[in-house]
Formats: C-alpha cells, sequence, structure tokens
C-alpha cells in the first residue's frame, strides 16, 4: 500500500508560480511512476505530468508543456510539480498519483493510488 499527502495548494493571481508537493508513504516508492493530475468540477481527471522511477524521463500534457515541471526526490519520497505562469484555466483540484510499477500512462486507469487533493485557485 501507498498513503500519498498532497501539500501546497493555494489562492495565486494570474502570472504568480506555485509549487505543489506530494509525500508518500509505504512500499517501493522508487521503484513507482509517479504523476499529477487536476479535476474541475464536471470533468473528468486531467493527466498534467509524469516522471517515471528513477526521475530521467518526464512526460507532460500538451497543456502545461514549458510551465509545469515534476520531479522527484526517492530518498525523501517525495514528488513535487512546479507551475508558472498560471492562469485562471489552471483552478482545479489537484491530485498526486502513484503507479503500481513503471509505466507511461497518462490516463487515470493506469494509476492505483491516489491523493485528497489540494486546491489550486488562480485569480485574474
Amino acid at each position: 500500500q501507498v498513503q500519498l499527502v498532497e501539500s501546497g495548494g493555494g489562492l495565486v493571481q494570474a502570472g504568480d508560480s506555485l509549487k505543489l508537493s506530494c509525500e508518500a508513504t509505504g512500499r517501493r516508492f522508487a521503484e513507482r511512476t509517479m504523476a499529477w493530475f487536476r479535476q474541475v468540477p464536471g470533468k473528468e481527471r486531467e493527466f498534467l505530468a509524469g516522471i517515471i522511477w528513477s526521475g530521467e524521463r518526464t512526460f507532460y500534457a500538451e497543456s502545461v508543456k514549458g510551465r509545469f515541471t515534476i520531479s522527484r526526490d526517492n530518498r525523501k519520497n517525495t514528488a513535487d510539480l512546479q507551475m508558472n505562469i498560471l492562469e485562471p484555466e489552471d483552478t482545479a483540484v489537484y491530485y498526486c498519483a502513484a503507479a503500481t510499477g513503471d509505466t507511461w500512462g497518462r490516463d487515470q486507469w493506469d494509476y492505483s493510488y491516489w491523493g485528497q487533493g489540494t486546491q489550486v485557485t488562480v485569480s485574474y
């Protein structure tokens, strides 16, 4: 089992930056792909970024490529999402997710473990 806890959400203005953190407890963190998703009411959960077990490869949704950066620290069991040049359209609940192993998946069904989510609100 893996437990994930996100932190770092909040209210910011358009153009600001924000860094989300995900702390994992449980087994085999260093063997799992980690990812960040977001969701707004009435819509499906949207993939944003993923990072494979070693941290050497990352993959992003086109909508955030160049603005968001995912990273991980396997010594600390953390996976972070640095978000720059935030826009009001980025307002959502952001979720950290862990796969059962190594994956390049972009679908929520590729990930078995989820945090409780953290709200990000970007004002005009």
